[in-house]
């Protein structure tokens, strides 16, 4: 009895020490487990706080006169920056002559422009000036298309690639048109841009030609668009020139040399679809193979114009009464926009104007040269 008294007497000691020692862990899991969920709430709440737009930078930009619903469209991230350099922008540009609202202007169209440091801009500054001749020019540029100059802080780059395009015979002028133009080609890493050259003197080589470097510089002068193309797509479209009109080498080359190097930069598909667009439209209406060929290789920068612009344009010249022998002997006149054309027809017309004996060319004229040819034609 004694012994099974002290038996009972330890069972329940036992007892006791286990739901005490099992209510210890069930509080310490229970506790680790709610630590465990308010750390991951604080790291949730970090990352929230993390995408809140930064407040001050949001007021500074609207006392600037910058749209920041744009901002939020196009770089929604630059809101959130802690340290940004507008204030030392918006003086940078007005030092060299911009007004308050081509800085908000800038500013809005491209938002990554406010963290670009003082020395970055005056060294970015510094080498456009060694191309262009005035500030006002820079001004011109970064107005209209503000990310060529913004767009990349890497000026050693644009400094490579300066000299490559120097090397290769360009003038300060031709520079200055690229700059003008395509800007964003001096974005390139001057690897992307040899291997462009590269690519182009092979073409050449392999056609027959004999001076690779001054048929590169010809074709810059003319389409720099084309480095904004890859060597893919640019290959591609000389075979597709040569097979498309049946050349031989030496005739690729003379179109190379002229009009087809207009239309490198054009995508293979899109200039895939307005040929075959051309030749359709013109046959539909009677033209021969050969006649379509020789239409297209006369003015090739037709290929430009989608499917439903040149449409548009020859139906309302059949409707204006105009032969399509008259039209494909003179291309040009689809350069002109429809009311420019209609507006000068109605102008003729009131002076009898037969287009049958006097052609088309009028109706291609530029403004200045169709005013003085209308001026003749009322004395």
């Amino acid at each position: 009895m004694a012994m099974r008294g002290l038996m009972n007497t330890s069972n329940l000691f036992l007892s006791s020490m286990n739901k005490s020692w099992l209510i210890k862990l069930s509080s310490k899991i229970v506790f680790r487990g709610t630590s465990a969920r308010f750390l991951c709430l604080k790291l949730g709440r970090s990352n929230d706080a993390s995408d809140k737009e930064n407040n001050i930078l949001v007021n500074n930009l609207e006392g600037m006169g910058v749209d920041v619903r744009m901002v939020r469209q196009r770089q929604p991230g630059v809101l959130r920056k802690q340290i940004t350099n507008e204030e030392v922008l918006k003086k940078f540009l007005q030092a060299k002559g911009a007004s308050k609202e081509t800085v908000a202007s800038i500013i809005s169209r491209y938002p990554r422009a406010i963290t670009r440091s003082y020395q970055s801009l005056k060294e970015r500054w510094e080498i456009w000036r060694s191309i262009l001749m005035t500030d006002l020019e820079i001004l011109t540029i970064l107005k209209r298309s503000p990310e060529s100059f913004f767009r990349s802080g890497n000026n050693e780059n644009m400094h490579k690639n300066i000299a490559f395009f120097c090397s290769l015979g360009l003038t300060s002028d031709d520079l200055g048109k690229m700059l003008t133009r395509t800007p964003r080609v001096f974005s390139n890493t001057v690897e992307l841009n040899k291997q462009m050259v590269e690519l182009l003197c092979e073409i050449y080589l392999s056609l027959g030609g004999e001076n690779p470097y001054d048929f590169v510089k010809q074709l810059i002068s003319k389409n720099v668009f084309i480095f904004l193309r890859s060597s893919k797509q640019v290959k591609a479209n000389v075979n597709f020139l040569q097979s498309s009109f049946n050349l031989d080498n030496q005739e690729l080359l003379t179109l190379l040399h002229g009009q087809g190097g207009d239309v490198l930069d054009l995508s293979n598909e899109y200039l895939k679809k307005t040929l075959a667009n051309v030749k359709e439209k013109l046959l539909s209406h009677g033209c021969t193979e050969n006649e379509v060929d020789m239409f297209v290789l006369k003015h090739l920068r037709i290929l430009y114009l989608s499917p439903q612009n040149l449409n548009d344009k020859i139906d309302f010249l059949l409707q204006a009464n105009i032969d399509i022998q008259q039209i494909v002997k003179c291309p040009l006149v689809l350069d002109k926009s429809i009311s420019t054309t209609s507006c000068r027809i109605e102008e003729l017309e009131k002076l009898d104007y037969n287009f049958t004996i006097h052609g088309l060319g009028i109706l291609a004229l530029s403004k200045q040269r169709f005013a003085l040819k209308l001026e003749k034609l009322r004395t």
